[in-house]
């Protein structure tokens, strides 16, 4: 069973940055045989959105406009994680940051920026807090 794994949130001050890592495990001997994973928060009283998801390949990805040249996600497939480098961060970054899942079928494939896509996004994590306040 896959489970993911998110830590590196915390306080932090506007402008300041914060690197988020998502652990994925359970990966092996799975069909699909790829899986895209996603980053997307919550703030108090709003829906859950998307900020950046990325391919199997580590070299697609997307970002929601908001985050756009102020968030860079990598992946190391190697070490089974995905990060989130936060840069430039603002109060309207505060949330609750998940990371999530999608088994597909295409190394390239990074998935949508959806998150309620139906059956795409199928495994999450417990998330991770994070705040910007001066």
């Amino acid at each position: 069973q896959l489970q993911l794994v998110e830590s590196g949130g915390g306080l932090v001050q506007p402008g300041g940055s914060l690197r988020l890592s998502c652990a994925v495990s359970g990966v092996s001997e799975r069909n699909p045989d790829y899986l895209a994973i996603g980053w997307f928060r919550q703030a108090p009283g709003k829906k859950r959105e998307a900020v950046a998801t990325i391919a199997s390949n580590g070299r697609n990805t997307q970002y929601a406009d908001s985050v756009k040249g102020r968030f860079t996600i990598s992946r190391d497939n190697g070490r089974n994680t995905v990060y989130l480098q936060m840069n430039s961060l603002n109060p309207e970054d505060t949330g609750v940051y998940y990371c999530a899942a999608a088994g597909v079928y295409l190394s390239f494939y990074s998935g949508t920026l959806d998150p309620d896509t139906p059956n795409e996004w199928n495994d999450w994590g417990q998330g991770t807090q994070v705040t910007v306040s001066s």
